[in-house]
Order: C-alpha cells, then structure tokens, then sequence
C-alpha cells in the first residue's frame, strides 16, 4: 500500500510524542493518539481509538487501542508506514 503525503506528514507527526504516553498527561497525549488512530485506520486495520501510546523513537511507536489490539507503527525502510499487530 503507498502512502500518501497526508499519510507520511501524519506518521512524522506521531514522532514528536514523549517516551510512554498515558493519555491523561501532557498536552502532546490526545494528538499523538489521535494521529495513531487515524493511521491505523487509513491503513485498514480495526482499533476504534488508541488509548495509550509507547514512544519508541523518530516515527516509532506502538499504539494500544480501545477494542485491545496493540500495534507497532513505524516507518519501513521504504519510508512507507507498518502498523504490524503485537
């Protein structure tokens, strides 16, 4: 699947979070996960909303969402966004 500019300036986006993001601190929580969660589902995948996030570095990070699935989204080598199911 390409990715669209919208796409990669999103996923860029999703960087700028801090290490573990519970939702209910800091003012760069909701945006983080509000941009997962509109990654995961342009990309097709079932979440409803993510509802915690674990910063693992530039364009990294794994997103839990509110149904239970938990994905890793990042950047491939490709520069084209993965979000693979933990």
């Amino acid at each position: 699947m390409t990715m669209s500019k919208w796409q990669k300036n999103v996923l860029l986006m999703t960087g700028m979070g801090l290490g573990v993001t519970p939702l209910a601190h800091g003012a760069e929580a909701p945006s983080l996960a509000k941009d997962l969660t509109s990654v995961i589902a342009l990309l097709g995948l079932p979440c409803g909303a993510v509802v915690s996030v674990v910063h693992k570095g530039d364009n990294d990070n794994v997103a839990t969402c509110k149904d239970g699935h938990r994905y890793h989204v990042f950047l491939n080598a490709d520069g084209r966004v993965v979000a693979q199911k933990q």
